[in-house]
């Protein structure tokens, strides 16, 4: 017995270890959100103060070009760039720990190019902009998600078949996509290639308002269904014996995973590679697999924040944010498929 209260009290201690260390590296990243968020209102072709910034936010200070500058121009976009890296980080860290494999993100398995198909399909064919095209995107991330899940579930859901899958219906995806680019019109095409790149250029409330919206149902839900992820990633059986309802816990996580993606990028088009970065970082930086989902949403905001900031101010001539996180992102998914080979796990 006294092995295994040992036994029991370092498994505890080692719990709340971990529960602190996830606390701090959530609070650091928050603070580094905090700064970030305050520079980017701060630094452009008109700069303002930082101390001026919370009168101009919060308070009476709403009259003049500088609070017209932080008000409508940046504090939209920069709210929109905090909320798609927080959707984004969230669904990453919900596929890959409930499939159990790093390569599931929705940039990866399709979800973002059925979004992409749809958006273009709306540009190229019938000309829409703005929020039509938005909508298009979600309805086509929502369908895509959809039909890969209904390919993959004969016989059960299981983490490379599924990537497999969605693989397969994004590189589809991409195809219709290269074929309507190549057919339309120049300055139709030119728009679309716009919005692929993923891009937080002329943002508004209008961009802001439905993330914001949808995060607050997708948010909660993520958090509740994430209880099962423990359960699911020992094992549909381990899952089975410990009470779980295996199928559905993992529709509704998958459900939430999708959702998220799918309005994140009807706000800003497909930033790439930020779903497929952002949970392996946190939980790299809290230091174990058992991370909660909280330091993977604050690191996708952080990723996708930084990724603007720079992608607007340090290389020489403004840029869609998707050019900076794909020159990230692409390295990173070579290297792990590189390693993953030599591992014997791909």
């Amino acid at each position: 017995m006294s092995a295994l209260a040992e036994a029991v009290a370092a498994t505890r201690s080692a719990r709340r270890q971990g529960t602190f260390r996830a606390r701090s590296v959530s609070l650091l990243l928050f603070l580094a959100i905090v700064v970030l968020f305050a520079v980017s209102l701060a630094v452009g072709d008109f700069p303002v103060p930082l101390g001026d910034l919370p009168g101009l936010v919060f308070g009476g200070d709403g009259v003049g070009r500088a609070a017209y500058v932080v008000t409508e121009l940046r504090l939209p976009r920069a709210v929109t760039g905090l909320l798609v890296g927080i959707a984004f980080g969230t669904s990453g860290a919900l596929f890959q720990r409930l499939l159990r494999n790093p390569l599931a993100s929705p940039d990866i398995i399709g979800v973002t190019q059925g979004a992409s198909a749809a958006a273009v399909v709306a540009i190229v064919l019938f000309g829409a902009a703005g929020t039509v095209v938005s909508a298009a995107a979600l309805a086509g991330a929502l369908l895509t998600g959809a039909t890969i899940y209904l390919l993959s579930r004969r016989g059960g859901v299981h983490g490379y078949r599924l990537v497999l899958i969605g693989v397969g219906v994004g590189a589809v995806l991409t195809s219709v996509v290269s074929y309507l680019m190549t057919w339309a019109d120049v300055t139709l095409a030119q728009q679309a290639l716009i919005w692929l790149t993923g891009n937080l250029n002329a943002r508004t409330w209008d961009h802001a308002v439905p993330l914001a919206a949808a995060l607050v149902v997708l948010l909660p839900a993520a958090l509740v269904q994430s209880r099962a992820l423990t359960g699911l990633q020992l094992g549909d059986d381990t899952a089975a014996g410990l009470g779980l309802r295996v199928e559905r816990s993992r529709l509704a996580l998958l459900l939430v995973a999708v959702a998220l993606a799918a309005f994140a990028t009807a706000a800003a088009g497909p930033i790439s590679f930020v779903a497929f970065v952002a949970n392996p970082i946190a939980t790299r930086l809290v230091g174990g697999a058992r991370a909660g989902l909280l330091p993977a949403a604050l690191t996708g905001a952080l990723v996708v924040l930084l990724g603007d900031f720079v992608a607007q101010h340090l290389l020489g001539e403004q840029l869609p944010v998707g050019v900076v996180t794909g020159a990230v992102g692409a390295p990173y998914l070579l290297w792990l498929l590189a390693t993953a080979n030599r591992a014997g796990r791909v």
